[in-house]
């Protein structure tokens, strides 16, 4: 089991994505994606000058490819809707559109320009390779949590760490789940007067699940 560490630069609940039953990672940190596996547990952090705040936690229960990913009725609420006044619905993960050609379509979303494709996060994003997937998960956005001295080891700037000592593991893991699982409060990017993250967190996904049994 490994214990992946990085910073989060724009909270803004596109990546990770914690709604809808499930804290996902689909964009962003392409080398963590790539090598994280079943098991193994990722730290968000906030900036330095934020703090190093923790911003969320979760453990890998699935890895998927983008194929999967997009075509997963659990997760068809991550693909955006900008017809939706929601914030909740305009900041889904879910953007790579499987096409004929094995290639994807990049989805109107906070990666991509208003009416065209951002080829740049594109070609990041999808290096990746797998979206991770955590039903297992803190997340604390706008009330992130101080980081105590005993796990400033996590501490990081640019790219991420991974190379934790089993013993520090299962300390941060012991300290972690004497908070509450689940969404503890909105994205620190988010509009005040929206409370959809709080209000839309089980829904269609629930009727999804149950589909899929």
């Amino acid at each position: 089991m490994k214990l992946f560490s990085y910073v989060v630069k724009y909270d803004t609940g596109f990546a990770p994505n914690p709604f809808w039953g499930f804290c996902t990672l689909a964009c962003c940190k392409p080398k963590i994606r790539k090598s994280a596996q079943k098991g193994d547990w990722i730290v968000g952090l906030s900036e330095k000058s934020k703090g190093n705040q923790i911003i969320y936690v979760m453990r890998v229960d699935e890895k998927l490819t983008f194929d999967q990913y997009f075509n997963d009725k659990r997760f068809s609420a991550k693909i955006p809707d900008f017809s939706r006044k929601e914030v909740i619905f305009k900041c889904g993960d879910n953007i790579y559109k499987p096409l004929p050609d094995g290639n994807f379509q990049q989805l109107r979303s906070m990666h991509s320009k208003e009416n065209e494709e951002d080829q740049e996060q594109k070609k990041k994003d999808l290096e990746g390779k797998y979206v991770l997937i955590s039903k297992t998960f803190y997340y604390f956005g706008s009330k992130a949590i101080p980081l105590p001295k005993d796990f400033y080891e996590l501490k990081v700037g640019r790219g991420h760490k991974c190379n934790f000592s089993t013993d520090f593991i299962k300390s941060f893991l012991d300290f972690i789940r004497q908070h509450p699982q689940g969404i503890n409060a909105p994205p620190s990017i988010w509009p005040k007067n929206d409370d959809s993250w709080k209000n839309m967190n089980i829904g269609i996904l629930q009727t999804n699940n149950e589909n899929n049994l």
